[in-house]
């Protein structure tokens, strides 16, 4: 029998199921992880609902989840294939800052963050550590912590106590995106996202939008330095 053959019936190529809702992104990943004659694509999803449907059925080794998704968050799609106690491992590749959800994902229950902008190799090399029990994530974010929180965050205004799609909304607030932009984003009306405005005021002690967009900006840019 040829070696070749034999070496790959030997070790079964991982599976690998995709969530992002940008259809040419997905194909991106799909011809980079086809590269690797190790990996399979098993599927692919661009709603968490749809990922949730289909995930018990391919039972993939890795999950591939973006935090941006229409509707229902990367982050819930996290916390409910954990709640469901879904085995795969789980990645998130965003062109979130990692600074900004490296910790909330790992704390909901993701193995790896990486962020879209990351060089094809990098991202093959996140994959793989994952796949092989080690938590991805970048160096810098092992160094500096919550190094954005405490640096752009008065002492009273900590971003510990927003949900994590208040934190969407603040990041969104901070990007320039207005309220009719933002509310289909994180899938909610526009009163409901009044709503979640109030309280993101309430609970960083601002007491005007104005104030908390500024402070959402500085945020952003202190994330970015």
């Amino acid at each position: 029998m040829d070696d070749t053959l034999q070496d790959a019936r030997s070790f079964p190529r991982k599976r690998i199921y995709i969530v992002d809702d940008h259809p040419t992104f997905r194909e991106g990943l799909v011809q980079i992880l086809g590269d690797d004659p190790s990996f399979a694509v098993c599927g692919q999803a661009g709603t968490a609902d749809e990922a949730l449907a289909e995930v018990g059925h391919f039972k993939p080794d890795l999950v591939l989840v973006d935090i941006s998704l229409p509707g229902k968050s990367g982050l819930s799609l996290i916390k409910e294939l954990r709640a469901a106690q879904c085995p795969a491992k789980l990645l998130v590749i965003s062109m979130h800052d990692e600074a900004l959800y490296a910790d909330r994902v790992l704390r909901a229950g993701a193995d790896g963050y990486i962020m879209k902008e990351e060089d094809p190799e990098e991202i093959m090399q996140a994959v793989r550590d994952v796949l092989e029990g080690r938590i991805y994530v970048s160096d810098q974010v092992l160094a500096s912590g919550s190094r954005a929180d405490e640096e752009a965050g008065q002492k009273s205004r900590s971003l510990d106590l927003l949900a994590d799609r208040e934190l969407e909304i603040l990041e969104l607030l901070g990007q320039g995106k207005t309220e009719s932009e933002i509310a289909p984003r994180v899938g909610l009306s526009d009163r409901a996202l009044n709503a979640e405005l109030r309280a993101i005021r309430r609970k960083l002690g601002f007491a005007s939008e104005e104030a908390l967009v500024r402070y959402a900006v500085r945020w952003i840019e202190t994330c970015s330095v």
